[in-house]
């Protein structure tokens, strides 16, 4: 099976093909999610579950991991578990609430579903720590587009 995207821009045509893959393969295309350290743990019919382990590069100059690093890991997660929904979809608002600093360790995301409409889905990301600790709060509202995106299981 090949997927097929085309976006149309002043009057050109872009298509890209993609062969039949798996949703990790699909997302390991992700390059700032990969940069960043960011790894896929699990994915299923519009959920997901992501990790970071902290690195230097996360750092602030206070030694704590920056913020961005964080909304990295999930987004990540809410890209996956939405575009799991099997319609090319993107965020069209986020927010994320911080509760705790972390210097070191690894970071888990984990991505649910909240409310699912044709054209928009909402979702909320827990970020934890090792000891399951909520570091971060992260909500999301996606469109979905009418692109369907088809994975190998």
């Amino acid at each position: 099976m090949t997927l097929t995207l085309a976006v149309v821009s002043n009057s050109c045509t872009f298509t890209r093909n993609f062969d039949a893959m798996t949703i990790q393969e699909f997302f390991k295309a992700d390059r700032y999610a990969s940069l960043s350290g960011v790894e896929l743990i699990s994915a299923e019919q519009g959920r997901a579950k992501a990790r970071m382990e902290v690195r230097d590069i996360h750092l602030n100059s206070g030694k704590m991991v920056q913020g961005g690093a964080i909304f990295t890991l999930a987004d990540f997660a809410f890209a996956v578990a939405v575009n799991s929904l099997g319609k090319l979809a993107v965020s069209i608002e986020t927010s994320i609430r911080y509760f705790k600093s972390v210097d070191s360790g690894v970071l888990f995301a984990d991505a649910q579903l909240c409310n699912l409409h044709k054209r928009l889905a909402t979702y909320e990301v827990r970020v934890t720590n090792e000891a399951d600790e909520l570091i971060a709060l992260f909500t999301a509202t996606a469109y979905r587009k009418d692109i369907a995106l088809t994975f190998d299981s």
